[in-house]
């Protein structure tokens, strides 16, 4: 059975759904590449972004394009791709993500699996509206490293340790100097 259980004008969350459901409705809509899908254990966000979320979207994704030119670091842009885990019942599709430290391992590659490869070193969320799910729960449990927060007032930056996102006091920035 399907419920709504928070209608939003550009959201809504379902319960009870299946992985096969989910995967089944990600096939059917990727073809509308502003729709996006969030995925945890049965709860399944579909979330379609407003205009201040894409062009938040587009400025933190420049920073981080310019901040890696500057720095001479080969990047992999894969922006708002889903990633997803069936043995974790986790998936979503963040505003944008990248490859960094990991971008040699990935450089080729048509089809990432998350089981084999490493997840994206950097994700971008833009949080104008809050979301029903806990994302910050999904990239840990996918072990996205560095998380980049923006809720249209706060710039927050979030690192993976010991499982959980701490807040970062250190600037990002260092976090991918120190990778090159």
């Amino acid at each position: 059975m399907i419920k709504t259980l928070t209608p939003i004008s550009n959201q809504v969350l379902l319960k009870n759904i299946s992985w096969e459901t989910y995967q089944t409705l990600l096939k059917d809509l990727e073809i509308q590449p502003g729709t996006r899908m969030n995925y945890k254990a049965g709860l399944l966000e579909i979330v379609t972004p407003l205009n201040p979320h894409e062009s938040y979207k587009q400025l933190v994704g420049r920073f981080v394009e310019t901040l890696t030119e500057e720095l001479n670091l080969e990047i992999r842009s894969l922006g708002s791709s889903t990633w997803c885990r069936e043995d974790l019942a986790a998936g979503l599709a963040p505003d944008n993500c990248y490859y960094i430290q990991n971008e040699e391992l990935v450089r080729y590659l048509q089809q990432i699996d998350l089981t084999q490869n490493p997840p994206p070193d950097l994700a971008i969320e833009i949080d104008i509206t809050s979301s029903s799910l806990n994302r910050l729960e999904i990239y840990a449990a996918l072990g996205v490293p560095e998380v980049w927060r923006y809720d249209g007032n706060e710039f927050k930056i979030y690192c993976l340790e010991g499982g959980k996102y701490q807040r970062s006091n250190l600037v990002g920035i260092r976090r991918l100097i120190m990778y090159n």
